[in-house]
């Protein structure tokens, strides 16, 4: 048995696919589903619901005026919705990339302590140092030794909060929630493509005739972004570049490549890394911290949800590339959809959409009973919710399952 998860063997494999260009259009057209496009949409609206709030508040620490901060949100929405898009449509894997949440929040505490400029010099350090460790192959390597069944469980970790998460918001809006389960329920029994397209427009209405859906776009036409003259100073150096660079390998492309790799997915680690980092590098004068493989949204899209074959997924990718630069260059206007979405809906639809990856990782996990301490382990640890020295639950669970694997399975007779 192979050390990867795969659903189909040759799933994702570059190169399976026509290479030429009318080919790969004519095989776009012919690959196009609404669940997948949907995918792309609730991939978006996650992002923006939820994580732009601390991005927010790290603007906000940093005292940076309006004119920065919708700079700063053009350039993490523009990097990663250009870098999804084009590494979906060459790979014909779907590769979702974003900003990092908790470099973010690194930054709420921190980005207060140093001049703008010396921030933005941090940011481009530490988007060169991302990319070499991603086109040498030295990060790809190290996650290649990871044994699937703690890959998997790392992912069912992080996934965990969401499919809680859609019983958590019953409290708060029993009807919209209840409502819109129920319809994903008898979706999936009758139409199972469609399932979550019908909890999405359940929950809508629902929302709409219980606690409110203030669609209310905000004012301003396409976003400007504010170029910046990096300065360095060896304090940003060591306070921002340092950690942010450790968050983006450990907490985000770390369990974005795992994400990949328990789909069946086989990421060309030096391709994807590289190729983010050196987008980070161009975005960073724009205020962008960096950007990054995506976990979470990333399931949402190679998920069976997005559509039952896997090399067909990447029409996802694309599709969620798009909507960031949309949502990207008119911030102003569009962003404001996301952000006054009902936290219950996003919570229920988000939950369904990731219920069938949440599975999978689960029987993946504990699929064979060697090893089995150490899945448990790594996803208890992955789901905590614990962070340590600024790194997530993510990075900790992988450490702790590997450390229990030394312990108990490596070269056990």
């Amino acid at each position: 048995m192979t050390d990867e998860l795969t659903v189909r063997p040759e799933a994702g494999v570059p190169g399976t696919t026509p290479a030429g260009a009318g080919e790969r259009r004519a095989a776009l057209r012919r690959d196009v589903s609404a669940p997948a496009l949907l995918a792309g949409l609730i991939c978006v609206a996650v992002s923006f619901s939820g994580p732009l709030v601390v991005v927010l508040a790290a603007a906000a620490a940093g005292r940076l005026d309006a004119a920065h901060t919708a700079s700063w949100i053009w350039a993490v929405a523009i990097g990663s919705g250009v870098s999804g898009f084009a590494l979906s449509w060459w790979t014909r894997t779907p590769v979702v990339t974003a900003w990092s949440t908790p470099g973010a929040a690194l930054l709420v505490t921190s980005l207060g302590d140093h001049p703008y400029r010396e921030a933005v010099g941090a940011f481009l350090v530490s988007a060169v140092v991302v990319t070499l460790f991603g086109v040498t192959g030295w990060f790809g390597r190290l996650i290649a030794a990871v044994p699937a069944g703690i890959v998997n469980a790392m992912l069912a970790g992080i996934l965990f909060s969401f499919g809680a998460g859609i019983f958590g918001a019953v409290h708060g809006a029993p009807v919209l929630v209840v409502g819109s389960f129920a319809a994903f329920l008898l979706a999936k029994r009758f139409a199972p493509r469609y399932a979550v397209l019908v909890a999405l427009l359940a929950g809508g209405t629902l929302a709409a005739l219980t606690v409110g859906l203030p669609l209310h776009p905000g004012a301003g036409g396409p976003t400007v972004p504010v170029l910046t003259a990096p300065a360095f100073s060896w304090s940003a150096l060591v306070g921002l570049a340092l950690p942010l660079t450790i968050v983006a390998l450990a907490s985000q492309n770390a369990p974005g490549l795992g994400v990949m790799r328990a789909f069946g997915y086989r990421a060309d680690d030096r391709l994807l890394i590289g190729s983010t980092g050196a987008v980070s590098v161009l975005m960073a004068p724009f205020g962008s911290p960096g950007v990054n493989l995506a976990a979470i949204t990333a399931a949402i899209c190679s998920g069976p949800e997005a559509h039952p074959d896997p090399d067909r997924r990447y029409v996802a990718g694309m599709s969620s590339g798009l909507l960031y630069v949309l949502v990207g260059s008119f911030g102003g206007v569009l962003v404001s959809l996301f952000t006054g979405l009902p936290k219950e809906l996003v919570a229920v639809v988000a939950g369904v959409a990731l219920l069938a990856a949440l599975q999978g990782s689960l029987t993946a996990a504990v699929a064979q009973e060697r090893g089995r301490d150490a899945a448990l382990v790594t996803f208890l640890a992955s789901a905590s919710g614990m962070s340590l020295f600024g790194i997530g639950s993510a990075f900790w669970g992988l450490l702790f399952g590997l450390g229990t694997h030394l312990a108990l399975d490596h070269r056990r007779s």
